[in-house]
């Protein structure tokens, strides 16, 4: 068992997790076009699930018995997502955004859960599964918007 190697992989999520809160930000203040109201509340609706993501998952790392990252430069040093680019154009901000969720849900399945199985932490696997179950479903919404099937 490496409970490191997990906590390492958690306080990555959390910094991807505070990197795409400030990105959902972004996206709800700059949005524009026809699927502006829509998008404004959808964006905010993100951007407040990931504020209570963070604590959720910060408070999991303390619980095993790590130190969540808590700087932004240490955030900023340990994500691996992009910080926004995207404009105000829908299309982009919702590809960015798609594409922000499939990185994590694929890190998720591939690293986290497998890190946290590994470990016998069946708390943590429950956490990561319940965060990859909303990338999914947010994936799939957003390529239904996008009518991508």
């Amino acid at each position: 068992m490496d409970e490191e190697k997990l906590v390492r992989f958690l306080n990555q999520e959390l910094s991807n997790f505070t990197v795409l809160y400030i990105k959902l930000h972004r996206y709800h203040w700059y949005i524009q076009g026809k699927n502006f109201f829509t998008l404004h509340a959808y964006f905010e609706d993100l951007y407040r699930s990931f504020s209570k993501q963070m604590d959720v998952l910060a408070e999991r790392i303390l619980a095993i018995g790590g130190r969540p990252l808590a700087t932004m430069s240490k955030f900023l040093d340990q994500k691996t997502l992009v910080e926004a680019s995207a404009d105000n154009e829908e299309g982009e901000l919702l590809q960015q955004l798609r594409e922000d969720l499939a990185q994590l849900a694929k890190e998720i399945r591939e690293t986290g859960i497998p890190l946290a199985e590994e470990n016998k932490d069946n708390a943590t696997v429950n956490l990561l599964t319940r965060f990859l179950t909303r990338f999914d479903k947010d994936i799939w919404m957003l390529d239904a918007m996008a009518d991508k099937r």
